[in-house]
């Protein structure tokens, strides 16, 4: 397995070897010792999300109560997209996107302090999040997908969204923002 940085402090891409032949692929997903020894702290819940071409779920985040997220696709493709928006962190309102699919295996290591959300490119994707917090909703907020201090870039024009993320806040107005203690 494979775990390297991205350009936003934090944030891991993981590739798992993965072995094929005719008949399909095995691939070891987690391993405990390993994502400890890349910094991955323990994980105490597992989820699990269906959607369809142009949903996009985000960007949201917990605080207090912050979720580290082990992230990845076992059936479609999506464009999974990470914000920073940790109080006095160098790269603060940042955002970096990547492409997930049950092809190229890979998996994100999201630690608590940036907004996650994801848009669906393929018909259907199921999308599998381990979370190193269980979910507070209390604790909840949800940037604006579209805001246009952050400039995502989706790849989609008219995306289906939920209410909740129709009511995102901008990054400015967010009305509590974990701390950058890097």
């Amino acid at each position: 397995m494979q775990f390297s940085p991205t350009t936003l402090p934090g944030i891991l891409i993981i590739e798992p070897k993965v072995f094929g032949d005719s008949r399909g692929f095995f691939m070891e997903s987690f391993r405990r010792e390993l994502f400890a020894e890349a910094g991955i702290p323990e994980l105490v819940q597992d989820n699990h999300s269906r959607s369809v071409k142009n949903t996009l779920r985000g960007l949201h985040f917990q605080h207090p109560y912050g979720q580290g997220k082990l992230i990845r696709v076992v059936g479609g493709t999506v464009f999974d997209v990470l914000v920073d928006v940790r109080e006095g962190s160098p790269t603060f309102g940042q955002w970096e996107g990547h492409w997930l699919s049950d092809e190229n295996h890979r998996q994100l290591w999201v630690p608590p302090g940036f907004a996650h959300g994801f848009c669906v490119t393929s018909d259907t994707a199921d999308f599998l999040y381990k979370c190193s917090e269980y979910y507070h909703p209390e604790s909840e907020h949800t940037l604006l997908w579209n805001d246009p201090a952050v400039g995502v870039q989706w790849p989609v024009d008219e995306p289906i969204l939920s209410e909740k993320d129709q009511r995102g806040v901008p990054l400015q107005g967010l009305p509590e923002l974990p701390p950058f203690l890097g």
